[in-house]
């Protein structure tokens, strides 16, 4: 007789309970798999009698070994070799059969024998129960005395609430010699056999998981955005492909074809300055994709957002809600692709004044209220406010040059998508409309449609609003700077909870990077002190010198980042510009 963790998705399972992919992903620990049962002696009513004998039994067992209170057992039953008597006697229920698919059946082989899936429920809400969605998590404040804690990995990832203080410490070696070596894998960033072994088993420990890894870090956060004025919260979504890694468990395709691979995704929102430097993550969300899903985007148009993967957008700003109550001092706006131009989304925004507000590039070309045609339509009729001029940087075979965008702004009403009318209202809205005046000779013509909940009345406010959208690319280099600079694709641990896991360690690390390689571009002449201790600039300056013999002033934080820079065949020529 076993019991284990129960399966990742089951169509008949998930069709009684009735929940949510957000309610799964919250409430899957709380269903448990009884997933081996086996009586040698024939004796009548004896295998129904234990299982009730055990169902009384597992609440208190699984609470006291995992913490966690179970609520529904739900077990396999192979059909052409068992009827399931057994459990129908204990008084499970039946809810339906498997489609005869392994886990790893990625090519629909149905080479699995089909089996019969029963459900017991441990109290009599357990649908409800399951059913309930997760609240936005609660962003706490943590405020921190200046020169309080010295190592930047105990600053950021110090409290978090593993429980045991002997897995927090762990957490932030394994931070620190990450960092060290951001580019090695585990057992070369540890070094030793011990540190190794020590690594691997906190990763495959059950209180670890991105989630609480991440909390002290988006505390650190908000301690850092209460310092300025306007926070830019920029969500994103990546794919991270582990296809190369076939073995690993639970993952799902990350592209819209078959041949498109195989791995997880991940949505991160990250709060930036006004000058683009990166203050830390707000949100991270991870998962995979489920295979039997494949092919039937068609149907997306009839379910309701909260089961769309484009939910995740939804949530995020949540969380950047969250955020805003901590930093009342400060506007938070929560920016966007044109993958987050979803009505529901600026629905939301618009419910609490109070709250962050919204800026989005434009995908959708919408119907507006009041007769006034489609959005494109209705900015075309508006006068050219100025000219904007920007320089747009050399890209593979197409030289740089000066672009002179043309910019428009107005106000503007919106009309909810059709079969949406009933329950989303219309929506008043700011769009700014930035257009190239002369397609250049080679490459696309410039052309940005942003709409925002904040007023624009004047230019100098459209232009704002511009300035604003381009930190967005900061997340995209966040994201290079993880999968280049951190090889999190590389990452070889077996299933999806251990990368999750390790990944979360791995974002702070991508953040610490980006986060130096910024000031040292935007505060060049502070002290490199603010980021290196003394042993670790005066090794680097000696090292790089051949002079044992260090200064007694330490170097700025630009000379000791071009330092590094050298180390990893930078040249630093005239035409080379700064290192990234």
């Amino acid at each position: 007789l076993a019991f284990s963790a129960a399966a990742w998705r089951v169509a008949p399972r998930d069709r009684w309970i009735g929940w949510s992919e957000e309610a799964r992903k919250a409430n899957l620990a709380k269903v448990v798999c009884n997933s081996r049962f086996l009586l040698v002696p024939r004796v009548a009513h004896l295998a129904s009698h234990v299982l009730s004998l055990c169902a009384r039994r597992v609440q208190r067992d699984w609470v006291e070994r995992y913490g966690v209170r179970p609520v529904l057992l739900e077990t396999y039953v192979e059909r052409d070799r068992f009827e399931g008597t057994c459990y129908k006697a204990a008084n499970w229920v039946q809810v339906g059969a498997t489609q005869g698919r392994g886990r790893m059946d990625r090519d629909r082989a149905y080479s699995a024998p089909v089996k019969d899936v029963y459900v017991y429920p441990l109290q009599r809400d357990a649908r409800k129960v399951l059913g309930v969605k997760p609240q936005p998590r609660p962003i706490r404040c943590r405020l921190r005395e200046a020169g309080g804690v010295q190592d930047w990995a105990e600053e950021e990832l110090g409290e978090a609430g593993i429980g045991d203080r002997r897995l927090s410490k762990r957490l932030v070696t394994m931070a620190q010699a990450f960092y060290a070596r951001p580019q090695a894998n585990i057992p070369q960033a540890c070094q030793t056999r011990a540190e190794t072994k020590a690594a691997y088993r906190f990763l495959d420990h059950p209180d670890t998981s991105m989630e609480t890894i991440l909390e002290p870090h988006y505390e650190a956060t908000v301690a850092r955005m209460r310092r300025e004025a306007v926070i830019l919260a920029v969500q994103d979504t990546t794919s991270l492909n582990y296809t190369a890694h076939p073995a690993t468990e639970n993952l799902g395709p990350i592209g819209y074809r078959k041949d498109r691979g195989i791995g997880l995704l991940l949505h991160n929102t990250m709060a930036f300055n006004r000058e683009g430097t990166p203050l830390g993550l707000l949100d991270v969300q991870c998962w995979a994709r489920d295979g039997a899903d494949f092919g039937k985007k068609k149907r997306r148009h009839s379910l309701p957002i909260e089961e769309k993967e484009s939910y995740k957008w939804l949530v995020s700003f949540r969380q950047v809600a969250e955020a805003q109550k901590q930093c009342p001092q400060s506007m938070l706006v929560s920016v966007g692709d044109r993958e987050a131009d979803i009505y529901e989304l600026f629905e939301l925004a618009w419910s609490d004044p109070s709250g962050p507000k919204l800026l989005i590039r434009a995908e959708q070309d919408r119907l507006l209220a009041e007769g006034q045609g489609h959005l494109w339509e209705k900015m075309a009729q508006q006068e050219v406010a100025g000219i904007q001029e920007i320089h747009v940087p050399r890209q593979k075979n197409r030289p740089g040059r000066l672009a002179q965008l043309e910019i428009r702004f107005g106000k503007v009403s919106l009309k909810p998508p059709a079969g949406k009318g009933r329950r989303l209202r219309e929506l008043t809205l700011w769009a700014v409309w930035a257009r190239e005046a002369e397609a250049p000779p080679k490459g696309e013509r410039i052309e940005w449609m942003l709409l925002t909940t904040l007023p624009v009345t004047r230019f100098e406010e459209a232009i704002e609003k511009l300035a604003w959208y381009t930190i967005r690319w900061g997340i995209e280099v966040y994201h290079r700077t993880l999968k280049s600079g951190c090889k999190v694709e590389e990452r070889q641990l077996g299933h999806a909870d251990r990368i999750e896991t390790c990944l979360a360690i791995d974002m702070v690390v991508a953040w610490r990077i980006f986060h130096l390689a910024k000031l040292g571009r935007e505060t060049p002449d502070v002290p490199c002190t603010v980021f290196f201790e003394e042993a670790e600039w005066k090794a680097l300056v000696a090292y790089v010198t051949q002079n044992p013999s260090p200064p007694n002033k330490p170097p700025t934080l630009r000379e000791a980042m071009r330092m590094v820079a050298t180390l990893g065949g930078f040249l630093g020529r005239k035409g080379d510009g700064e290192p990234g």
